[in-house]
């Protein structure tokens, strides 16, 4: 993984190590604080080049175009709120999308599978174990965000998202967030609300460059990336990882996010 990853700046090969424990100390104060962390420069130049190759023209044969309408949670109806709240506001997402069974053996997905980064974010969040999920679509996507398309506000289903960002776009397509807006104890509709009103003065902002790892508690921080502009696409790989061994979207999930079922 030397060839791929910054282990000189980064050492997840060296869990024994102090910069290594200094490392996941430096990532849990920043995802107390921040409910996020960055390692800037986690993914060297040659192999993002070399997934670059490999999906761009993918992405114009293969790639699931993902359109849809959709309010911040993702569903129809919400309990205890009334059909005219603005919680049912809704927004639009577009991207193109390669899943894990369309870029196996590239960088990306050698990443994905390797136990030490996994035991890593373990460790970042404290949790006795994380497991790849054994869903060969959904466990790792590619997306594409072209002129115009972007991610609206929603929340994750999974505690914390982690992301790769392989290429930035020209102007555009900047990561906005709103740390802890809602609790597993407090949903905080009235907090909600003002933030798809537009009216929350604690969403911050996020742009990131190439080569860069983040991850975020997305069940509880709303998030959404702004449309790319010009020529050139945002292209970010989400790696997936679950508590419990097996997880796997269901068949209508499937089709919904990749267009396929298997």
């Amino acid at each position: 993984m030397h060839n791929i990853l910054d282990l000189d700046l980064y050492p997840l090969d060296q869990p024994e190590s102090p910069a290594y424990a200094a490392l996941v100390k430096r990532c849990q104060a920043d995802l107390e604080a921040d409910g996020m962390f960055n390692l800037e420069g986690f993914m060297r130049p040659a192999p993002i080049s070399a997934t670059l190759d490999y999906t761009l023209p993918k992405f114009d044969t293969e790639a699931f175009r993902h359109e849809r309408k959709h309010n911040i949670y993702f569903k129809k109806s919400i309990a205890d709120v009334p059909d005219d709240s603005p919680l049912y506001s809704e927004f639009s997402t577009s991207n193109l999308t390669l899943c894990g069974d369309q870029v196996a053996g590239t960088p990306v997905s050698q990443l994905y599978e390797w136990q030490p980064f996994i035991d890593f974010l373990s460790a970042v969040m404290q949790r006795p174990a994380l497991y790849p999920m054994a869903d060969p679509l959904a466990c790792l996507n590619v997306m594409a965000y072209r002129d115009g398309q972007g991610l609206n506000w929603h929340f994750d289903r999974s505690e914390f998202t982690t992301t790769l960002l392989l290429q930035a776009p020209i102007k555009g397509s900047t990561f906005l967030y709103r740390t802890d807006l809602r609790s597993q104890d407090d949903p905080n509709y009235e907090g909600v609300a003002k933030l798809v009103r537009g009216e929350d003065p604690d969403v911050r902002s996020l742009d990131a460059a190439a080569g860069t790892l983040n991850v975020f508690r997305g069940v509880n921080t709303p998030h959404c990336v702004t449309p790319a502009e010009g020529a050139r696409p945002r292209i970010v790989t989400v790696l997936t990882y679950y508590e419990t061994p097996g997880a796997v979207f269901t068949k209508e999930e499937r089709l919904g996010f990749y267009g396929r079922t298997s």
